[in-house]
């Protein structure tokens, strides 16, 4: 008997045995680690976008509030705008100097700092426009720039804690799914009998199974990090295929065209893995004749684009529970924000899968 016929014999064995006899509670014995710092993310351009848009259009409304004609709206538009350009960036530009102190800061003191900051600014940005006659120093004035400037950054500051709270759930929730992926009693002892059955007969592709597996284990149980490269993930992807070919043999026929210049783009730590095994659980699996997977990555016009399609099935459409692709859209929102884009659909015979992230 050969090496392959034992495998899906084995592997089978393997996973009702253990479906069967796994107690309750099994994630139990791995480690528990303190939740990472709050990624703060001052320095993102989207928001340095949102801040410079936000501000010049309070202060437009305001000079339209505050003045009885147009004349003395347009005479008065000037100046604001032109404090309002000078302090956002001022104030950006430490902010993000800043950023590392703050994120190991807590809340209240990234708060006070970034209100402190926007005060002081705000009557720096307006001395320029007293030397040359262009705003009128008074004491009130002088009161009210470090306020109006403290009170045009507490939205954006407020923003700032909204994504840095948003980011810890979605982190460990995303984490949770992948570590359970990772050890899901299926797969573990499919890939360990696919090994134990390539010992003896074929041991250099035993060895080779055991270092993905090594592998995949390694980046799971990893410290959390911010983000990793496509290439990164490529790679990951490709180790978790690697053991997955080997069971389903000829049954899962993979197509890799990917473009190098791609690789350095920004990405969310296992993000691409869930979705290569929903391609194979929910598409190829299923299926009597097997199917064709395939992972395209280009770069064009500053974006990576990375493209995952695979054969679905006959019969009814099965999509899972939609888990996996809620956590990789939220987290590439949550990396990338507008420059991250995300399409999963059906499209005839086919699941196709599209991701788009700046380069």
């Amino acid at each position: 008997m050969t090496a392959d016929s034992r495998l899906p014999a084995a592997a089978d064995a393997a996973s009702s045995t253990w479906d069967s006899t796994r107690p309750a509670g099994h994630d139990a014995g791995v480690p528990q680690r303190p939740a990472p710092a709050v990624e703060f993310e001052a320095c993102h351009p989207a928001f340095a976008l949102r801040a410079l848009l936000a501000i010049q259009g309070v202060l437009t409304v305001g000079a339209g509030l505050l003045a009885q004609t147009w004349a003395q709206a347009l005479a008065l538009l000037g100046p604001l705008l032109a404090a309002g350009l000078v302090g956002t960036l001022l104030w950006l530009v430490v902010l993000c100097a800043l950023r590392r102190p703050l994120q190991r800061a807590e809340p209240g003191v990234r708060l006070a700092a970034g209100l402190t900051l926007a005060g002081a600014l705000a009557v720096l940005a307006c001395l320029p426009l007293v030397a040359l006659d262009l705003f009128a120093w008074s004491v009130p004035r002088a009161l009210a720039l470090p306020l109006a400037g403290a009170a045009l950054a507490a939205p954006l500051m407020a923003w700032l804690e909204a994504r840095a709270r948003a980011r810890r759930p979605a982190d460990a929730s995303a984490r949770l799914a992948e570590l359970q992926a990772r050890i899901r009693p299926h797969f573990l002892f499919n890939a360990l009998n696919t090994a134990i059955a390539l010992v003896r007969v074929e041991p250099a592709r035993a060895e080779a199974v055991l270092e993905d597996l090594a592998e995949l284990f390694r980046v799971a149980l990893a410290e959390p990090r911010p983000a990793t490269t496509l290439a990164d993930e490529i790679e990951l992807a490709q180790r978790y295929l690697a053991i997955e070919q080997l069971r389903f043999g000829d049954r899962l026929r993979i197509e890799w065209e990917l473009d190098p210049a791609a690789g350095a783009a920004l990405m969310p730590p296992l993000v691409l893995q869930p979705l290569v095994e929903n391609a194979v659980r929910h598409g190829i699996e299923g299926a009597r004749g097997g199917g064709v997977l395939r992972v395209r990555t280009r770069a064009r016009r500053g974006q990576a684009e990375v493209a995952i399609d695979n054969t679905v099935a006959g019969g009814p459409p099965n999509p899972g529970h939609g888990i996996a692709l809620a956590n990789v859209r939220e987290r590439l929102r949550l990396l990338h924000d507008v420059g991250a884009q995300f399409d999963a659909r059906r499209d005839g015979d086919r699941y196709r899968v599209r991701i788009v992230v700046p380069l």
